[in-house]
């Protein structure tokens, strides 16, 4: 039931993925020891009718992890880039923006009509903050970025919905466009794709659309260097969770000798060369 304070959700499909993170992040941010503060998040998540446990059960530091390495990684971008641009695919109901200082840079927000519908009920656009609704794969959005300033592009919870050639078309495409750009993305390795085949039932009453893009991280940089041979720099980047057992089997997991090619990553590149 809702009230003149809430929002009625009728999101589906992938757009209604970004309430799941959503879930975790805002979650996260309630913590007192959580790995990031983020008040817009937690307004919105408090804002929307939607039975959040329901759907994806008990929230964890997943995502909130995530955000909190894509932000260290913005920062340091914006530290040394100030009038530099911010791309974020698939940006959904992400608030990076309000977490990390940037009064100077443009930031772009993609995302599709439904999701972007359901953004700007919240975070109004501005000459500074710009909202595309258009799929990541549309290229139109290119035409929104400057030429002439340095770009860093990311793609949270993404890239897995998409099939391999689009993934791989897009990678080249930005690469062509975009030269002495960077791009952070995450990625599922191909046990968690097959998982998620037609959809991975997270809950009794949610199934996650499905994510046909997987890749191991020991074929991540071949692949990305056969799409893409001028890549200036491909990097893995830290996924740590903050406490508890997910802390250790995570971390165990991402270095022992098998198991790491098998774990979920997030990886920059930089494509080349222009100042690279």
């Amino acid at each position: 039931m809702t009230t003149d304070n809430t929002v009625t959700v009728t999101l589906t499909d992938v757009p209604e993925t970004m309430l799941w993170t959503l879930h975790n992040r805002a979650s996260e941010a309630a913590r007192p020891d959580g790995v990031l503060r983020d008040e817009m998040a937690l307004s919105i998540y408090r804002s929307l009718d939607y039975d959040y446990a329901r759907s994806f059960g008990k929230p964890n530091a997943s995502h909130g992890v995530r955000s909190a390495v894509f932000d260290t990684e913005v920062r340091a971008f914006l530290d040394a880039h100030p009038r530099g641009v911010v791309v974020n695919l698939g940006e959904g109901l992400e608030t990076q923006r309000f977490r990390v200082a940037g009064d100077e840079a443009l930031w772009i927000s993609v995302d599709l009509p439904e999701a972007m519908a359901m953004r700007e009920r919240f975070i109004t656009p501005d000459e500074r903050h710009i909202h595309l609704p258009v799929s990541a794969l549309d290229r139109a959005w290119f035409d929104a970025v400057p030429r002439d300033r340095p770009v860093y592009i990311t793609a949270q919870g993404l890239l897995m919905y998409f099939k391999a050639e689009d993934v791989a078309a897009l990678f080249r495409d930005m690469a062509a466009r975009f030269p002495g750009a960077w791009f952070a993305f995450d990625h599922i390795p191909r046990w968690l794709s097959r998982k998620f085949g037609r959809g991975y039932r997270l809950t009794k009453h949610y199934t996650t659309p499905p994510g046909p893009w997987g890749i191991n991280i020991d074929d991540l940089e071949p692949t990305l260097r056969d799409w893409v041979p001028d890549l200036a720099e491909v990097r893995r980047l830290p996924f740590r969770f903050p406490r508890g057992v997910m802390r250790w089997f995570v971390s165990v997991w991402a270095i022992a000798p098998y198991t790491w090619r098998h774990a979920y990553g997030l990886t920059r590149v930089r494509f080349g060369p222009r100042d690279a």
